[in-house]
């Protein structure tokens, strides 16, 4: 399936996911619940995956973890936050630059309604 497909598929699981738990939980039930509805619709899924920080070509040892990484294609940052801001946009950046994935979304689902927090990132 093509980046666009995979990423509606992506929003409509999330979409329906949190309509069914709603919003107020933490983040760490979010991606544990998305990573298995993700596998039950047959997508290949991979949670709190490392990303190492590189210097000059170095690889430093330290990093972080993207929450999740689907098809390998497209990265997820998951918040459960009142509002989203410019620090969780540099994150997924972040992500997007250092992993070399071209896309990626970043999700609040502490919103009445995930569409309206959910956005969209390419590099």
């Amino acid at each position: 399936m093509d980046i666009e497909e995979l990423g509606r598929k992506i929003i409509g699981l999330s979409i329906e996911l949190h309509r069914y738990l709603g919003p107020g939980l933490l983040e760490g039930i979010y991606e544990r619940c998305l990573f298995e509805e993700f596998n039950l619709n047959g997508l290949t899924c991979k949670r709190q995956v490392p990303l190492n920080v590189k210097y000059k070509g170095v690889d430093m040892g330290i990093g972080y973890s993207m929450d999740l990484v689907v098809e390998d294609s497209i990265v997820l940052e998951l918040k459960s936050v009142e509002k989203l801001n410019d620090i969780h946009k540099a994150q997924i950046l972040t992500y997007l630059k250092l992993s070399e994935i071209k896309v990626g979304y970043l999700m609040n689902f502490n919103s009445v309604r995930l569409v309206d927090d959910l956005r969209r990132f390419n590099l």
